[in-house]
């Protein structure tokens, strides 16, 4: 019976979708900060310059840092 009343646990999510998500946002503001020759985008070029490069440095040093923890979890439970 007290299986009846548990309720099955969440999906869990995948570790990486921030790192993913900062980095796709990243992308999208380099994109429209250095390569795109549109002279709308042109008035928030600053914006997306600044943006693409804190997005950017912060994906990668997020990818590290799980990276770093997912290696650190395996040698512990070896």
């Amino acid at each position: 019976m007290d299986n009846q009343n548990k309720k099955p646990a969440p999906p869990r999510m995948n570790p990486y979708i921030f790192t993913i998500l900062l980095a796709g946002f990243g992308l999208w503001c380099l994109w429209d900060g250095w390569i795109t020759t549109d002279p709308e985008m042109l008035e928030h070029a600053t914006f997306n310059r600044v943006l693409s490069v804190i997005l950017l440095v912060w994906a990668v040093y997020d990818f590290f840092k799980l990276r770093l923890r997912k290696t650190q979890k395996t040698d512990k439970s070896r």
